[in-house]
């Protein structure tokens, strides 16, 4: 993004009346008069999207280099540093000390609040009178303008993949069309695989949600093993490993991988010369994750809505991390990694929860921990290669020692509960590992469930899978206790994943810790949510992030890439302990960067200002000024009214509706009549195509009308297709 600083402003001024305050107390000394440059950076950073972080270590060539400060762009990827001296410091003899420190000279200001020296490509290129505005406003410019040769590559090699990698998807998924026709090994090597992932992961998934595992596969695989430096990748992880078999199939015949993937070299070395240059794990990390995001918003955007598939920022995962910690010490007088204390993250993304808690682990507990009782699940195949890798590279980088995670799993966690029992996952060590998993009594239960309520129009054929047993508990539970009359809300995933986590505690002392859609907190639909959270939990701290964009709150911390209101929940279930409900609500205006500080600088629940919740007998959490009042209004209507299950019914209206409803507004009405009536016509003649098609298909049957159905020739509704179902010609 481009961005000018100028000399009229306001940061500018901020930073020389800063300046004078430091100098007015007569103070001199680096640590305090870096804090007007700090400042100015930090807050022209923002403006460009990037972040700066004060003091992050690095390693070159085996040593620990600290700049005061290193600017990263979203992506993670460094993109400037700064070294602040003191005033009295002789500025080219400090320069020469940190050059002989190995201290990066790409794009590098050094500065003692009088002088300020900007080193790019290894050689000065701009010294500033520090007093004079305009010297100082082109140090600035020429700091942000500077872009390295990869980043730049890397900047447009991001942007394209995400236009490009649908085409050849496409491509893949016709190759794999053929083979399943005229490709006997393959078909073999398939269908053994299908049916182990019909066991597995769904029973009544799709052969073609089969084939996207393999083109997902196929196009990521590369990217993964060469940005962690992990050329073993494939036989190391169970689940690349039977993958690779069935694509060893596939390439038994004419298909060529390498040639195929021809066309991306490009993009992968781009974004290859991008991770070289940063040596840091969590910036690598921040790499995939965008490449992961940017595959599947080009590749699938069915998959990354129903998945929920958004990387969760690290100001999150460090708050969510240490709430817990700071829980299991005040609550339970427990530590991570103690022989009693047993973590899950149910939906692990790329693993950056996991590898967060690795790092708070002290040291003697660490393997034990790691091998017996630290489990992660993943129903995704990238993010479940991403998160392998990053968990074992951190146990890696702690101990200095390889192990494998044998504690992540590549399974549906809504598919492991009581009563709903597989004997096989993908692979005899996958199903092992969940084995022992089901076997372990969880203690905390920690990540961000996707939040999905459901497709918004049928003809995006993209519902989201039913769980049976999940959702019987939901019906038995909140919507049995909600007096809301549309309860849809409730089979969104997340609320599935508060049911789940509930349950999955079985009763006993735990913790329960989701970023979540923040709707459950004060909509009418969830009061029955709400009562049995209440009654679950002893003690629940909510921290409501807000950001609902549909409610014209832009501020949201996940940026575009979330729709809804975020909050942050933790859960506690302490038996005897006393009841109680906090919440904390961040401001109205606050934007995404002021919220991450929030969390920052709280670092836990335990270092928040709450304001205690008193739940009403309606189970409503947030009041609202007048709302007692209110209630004692005669009621328009009501559902026991309509239903005659009151004789006295105290109502206006006995009967009402939600009114005329098409499910096809854009066919049913137009402006033009003989168009009207045109599309009308056009609708009833594909319709009963479809009707005939149906008849005549002998391979079709009612459980899956869904794939059936043509969606480019007809407006569908869940009605028309029940209609289709019973061959009902209109």
């Amino acid at each position: 993004m481009k961005y000018q600083v100028k000399p009229a402003h306001k940061l500018i001024k901020d930073y020389y009346r800063d300046l004078k305050e430091i100098s007015d107390q007569n103070v001199r000394h680096e640590g305090a008069v870096r804090s007007a440059f700090q400042n100015l950076l930090s807050f022209t950073a923002r403006k460009k999207g990037w972040t700066l972080i004060a003091e992050l270590s690095d390693k070159v060539s085996g040593k620990t280099i600290r700049p005061d400060g290193t600017i990263r762009d979203k992506y993670g990827i460094p993109r400037g540093y700064w070294e602040a001296k003191d005033i009295d410091d002789d500025i080219d003899r400090a320069i020469k000390s940190k050059i002989a420190a190995k201290y990066p000279l790409t794009n590098i200001i050094f500065e003692n609040t009088q002088t300020g020296v900007l080193y790019q490509d290894g050689v000065e290129s701009f010294r500033a009178d520090l007093s004079d505005k305009s010297q100082l406003v082109n140090l600035i410019n020429s700091f942000y303008d500077y872009v390295e040769p990869a980043h730049e590559s890397f900047d447009k090699a991001v942007a394209e993949f995400k236009e490009r990698v649908k085409d050849l998807a496409l491509g893949l998924n016709k190759i794999i069309k053929d083979a399943h026709l005229k490709n006997p090994a393959f078909q073999t090597a398939f269908e053994s695989f299908f049916e182990i992932c019909k066991v597995s992961l769904n029973p009544n998934i799709s052969r073609d949600a089969v084939d996207e595992m393999i083109i997902q596969h196929l196009l990521t695989e590369r990217l993964i093993r060469t940005i962690f430096n992990n050329p073993d990748f494939l036989n190391r992880n169970i689940i690349a490993s039977e993958v690779e078999k069935v694509i060893d199939a596939l390439t038994s015949m004419s298909f060529s991988r390498p040639e195929y993937l021809k066309e991306l070299d490009r993009f992968y070395i781009a974004i290859e010369a991008a991770a070289l240059t940063v040596k840091d794990f969590d910036e690598k990390m921040c790499i995939l994750n965008t490449v992961y995001e940017r595959f599947f918003q080009g590749y699938s955007v069915k998959v990354a809505d129903t998945h929920g598939i958004v990387y969760t920022p690290e100001p999150i995962v460090d708050f969510m991390c240490a709430s817990v910690e700071e829980a299991l010490k005040t609550v339970f007088g427990k530590s991570l990694g103690d022989p009693d204390v047993t973590v899950l993250d149910p939906c692990t993304g790329t693993g950056s929860f996991v590898v967060n808690l690795l790092g708070r682990v002290k040291g003697r507990y660490l393997e034990d921990f790691y091998a017996n009782r630290l489990f992660a699940n993943e129903v995704m195949l990238m993010p479940y290669y991403i998160a392998s890798l990053a968990i074992e590279h951190k146990y890696y980088e702690r101990t200095k020692n390889y192990q494998p995670f044998e504690g992540i799993c590549y399974v549906d966690t809504l598919d492991l509960v009581k009563g709903h029992q597989s004997d096989l996952f993908i692979t005899e060590s996958n199903t092992e590992r969940i084995r022992r998993q089901r076997d372990s009594e969880i203690t905390v239960i920690i990540g961000n469930p996707p939040y999905n309520v459901g497709q918004q129009n049928e003809n995006d054929n993209n519902k989201n899978r039913i769980y049976k047993q999940v959702e019987d508990r939901i019906r038995e539970t909140y919507a049995k206790d909600s007096k809301a009359t549309n309860k849809n809300a409730l089979w969104d995933a997340y609320v599935k994943f508060f049911r789940w986590a509930s349950d999955r505690l079985n009763g006993k002392d735990g913790i329960v810790c989701f970023v979540s859609n923040n709707s459950f907190i004060n909509d009418i639909s969830f009061d029955g949510m709400r009562k049995h959270l209440a009654k679950d939990f002893d003690s629940i701290y909510l921290v409501d992030l807000k950001g609902n964009v549909r409610k014209g709150d832009n501020n949201n911390v996940f940026g575009m890439a979330s729709m809804v209101g975020i909050s942050i929940s933790v859960l506690v279930k302490k038996h005897k302990a006393k009841k109680k409900l906090l919440l904390y609500e961040a401001k109205h205006k606050a934007n995404r960067f002021e919220k991450f500080r929030l969390l920052t600088e709280a670092n836990n629940i335990n270092s928040m200002v709450w304001n205690k919740i008193t739940p009403d007998a309606r189970n409503n959490w947030i009041m609202f000024e007048n709302d007692n009042l209110f209630q004692t209004f005669f009621p328009m209507g009501r559902k026991e009214a309509k239903e005659r299950k009151w004789t006295d019914a105290k109502v206006l209206f006995l009967n009402y509706s939600n009114g005329v409803k098409t499910n096809r507004d854009a066919i049913v009405y137009g402006f033009s009549l003989s168009k009207l009536i045109e599309r009308l016509k056009e609708q009833i003649d594909s319709y009963n195509g479809e009707v005939d098609r149906y008849n005549r298909s002998k391979s079709v049957n009612n459980n899956n009308i869904d794939n059936f159905v043509n969606y480019d020739v007809v407006q569908w509704s869940e009605g028309l297709k029940a209609k289709l179902k019973r061959r009902a010609c209109q």
